[in-house]
């Protein structure tokens, strides 16, 4: 049995510890937050009209056949713990030019025939084709990368894949350029494009492998958890701590000791000895960890490419709008918004807030989320993040987030969605502000800007390893969990 700590109770800290303990070690999580969840943040507003709830941070789950697995691996069902209420349409697409909305299902067929109907046979066709060549890839990738290991590119290079896996995952080519190569509709590129911020990048940059991201989405579907996605990690907490799992909030780690290239244990802020560990989890950005608790130049190397951020409106509405529960607000230039929102350092040109960006809008068909006769709506732009280089912006400026805000409404009227005058209240929450309720550098929501090799779960001293969003296989929940099965099976059992 070792002792092991684990850094950080988002998703993957505590399902790396549920994991761990249902296999007989001894597993304590340290939270410098007072809540467990990460960036499963969760907020709530009471009004005269009653209380509204949000979910501050993901609001769709994917691959839920990776959470039964988890819940089995720790001895329990998911349906125990959680309402997994299936999504369709899992995302409604609103384009700029008059026209239909086109509404994505998780049946290939049926997503078809509503592409068709929306905008013509050819695309229909175009889809389809693109859809065979994006399920090679998903297949490729869940059973060569997903599920192990990945510590650097060579490892990448010697998988087995097959020349055919090869071609579809066109290594080189961007998911821009395989939009362009496959799909006729400049709405279905457009479509394709949102994609790429899923892995927090910008589409002409992402590599064409995370076409495997919109398959799995659409292949297997997407979910809301009644109540709210938070509502996972409460019941990560409570399987943690029928497992015996010791959970301490309000408990900052400042280092990580691995004198003589080993691990030892962890240093607690305002606490003078040291936590013995024979194994350490951090579930942390790497761009902490090798910063700032595990001082590492060479793993540091490479990690300041950091993803896009995200400026969030939390609304209480009055009434209903009819919105689905996942909405996507394109802008009439895609490519402006990524100019912005990135900036080109090299040509001297700053990062800027978006003057005219994709919205996405969330509003939960749920009356435990708020008031009846009201809605709930999360609303979520791309941004840069914090920060005052040439590729960030400096969200702590007075009067900028509120200035941005009004932007943002501004928007969604013009694009026929105007709740300016049924609002009841708005929160703003800012890149700042996940830097500082999280510890994500900048507020980057994936860490890294995505690519197909991320920082490794294996850390560089014996018995460190990394899960999350930051690190091997990505961001998203799935991926979260994932990270968190692969660094679990490679400890191993106590026994």
């Amino acid at each position: 049995m070792a002792r092991i700590v684990v850094v950080g109770a988002g998703v993957g800290g505590l399902a790396t510890a549920a994991r761990l303990a249902a296999t007989g070690h001894q597993v304590t999580v340290f939270e410098r937050a007072d809540t467990v969840g990460g960036k499963l943040g969760r907020y709530a507003h009471d009004t005269p009209a009653g209380s509204f709830h949000f979910d501050t941070g993901p609001s769709l789950l994917t691959l839920p056949e990776v959470f039964h697995d988890l819940f089995e691996a720790t001895g329990a069902k998911l349906d125990e713990y959680l309402d997994l209420v299936p999504l369709d349409p899992i995302v409604r697409h609103v384009f700029p030019a008059d026209g239909p909305a086109l509404d994505s299902c998780a049946d290939p067929v049926e997503f078809a025939t509503r592409i068709g109907a929306a905008f013509g046979d050819r695309a229909a066709a175009d889809w389809q084709r693109l859809w065979r060549r994006a399920a090679r890839v998903w297949n490729a990738s869940s059973r060569d990368i997903l599920r192990r290991t990945v510590d650097s590119p060579r490892d990448l290079a010697s998988l087995a894949w097959r020349v055919g896996d090869l071609a579809a995952i066109a290594p080189g080519r961007t998911l821009r350029g395989l939009g362009r190569r496959h799909l006729s509709d400049p709405r279905l590129r457009m479509m394709l494009d949102r994609y790429a911020t899923y892995t927090g990048a910008d589409p002409r940059r992402a590599p064409a492998a995370l076409v495997a991201v919109p398959y799995a989405e659409l292949a297997f579907g997407g979910w809301y958890l009644r109540g709210g996605l938070g509502t996972l990690a409460d019941a990560l907490l409570t399987r943690c701590l029928d497992l015996g799992v010791v959970v301490q909030t309000d408990a900052t780690v400042t280092r990580i000791d691995a004198t003589g290239g080993r691990v030892h244990g962890v240093r607690l802020a305002g606490v003078t000895a040291p936590v013995p560990a024979d194994v350490v989890v951090a579930n942390v950005d790497a761009l902490t960890v090798y910063r700032d608790l595990l001082p590492h130049p060479r793993r540091l190397a490479g990690l300041t490419d950091r993803s896009l951020a995200g400026f969030v409106l939390l609304l209480g509405v009055s009434g209903s709008t009819g919105l689905a529960h996942h909405n996507v607000f394109f802008p009439r230039d895609y490519d402006a918004e990524f100019d912005a929102i990135f900036g080109d350092p090299g040509r001297g040109v700053r990062a800027r807030p978006a003057a005219d960006p994709t919205v996405f809008v969330t509003v939960a068909d749920d009356p435990m989320v708020r008031p009846a006769g009201h809605e709930a709506w999360f609303v979520l732009v791309n941004a840069p993040r914090q920060g005052t280089a040439a590729g960030a912006v400096d969200w702590r400026r007075p009067g900028l987030a509120d200035a941005y805000a009004d932007r943002v409404l501004d928007v969604l009227a013009r694009r026929g969605m105007d709740v300016r005058d049924r609002l009841l209240f708005r929160e703003v929450r800012t890149p700042a502000d996940l830097d500082a309720a999280t510890g994500a550098p900048g507020g980057s929501i994936y860490g890294t800007a995505g690519g197909l090799l991320r920082p490794a779960n294996r850390g560089p001293a014996n018995g460190l390893w990394l899960v999350g969003g930051s690190t091997h296989p990505g961001g998203g929940l799935p991926m979260v969990t994932l990270s968190a099965q692969i660094v679990a099976d490679e400890i191993g059992p106590a026994w």
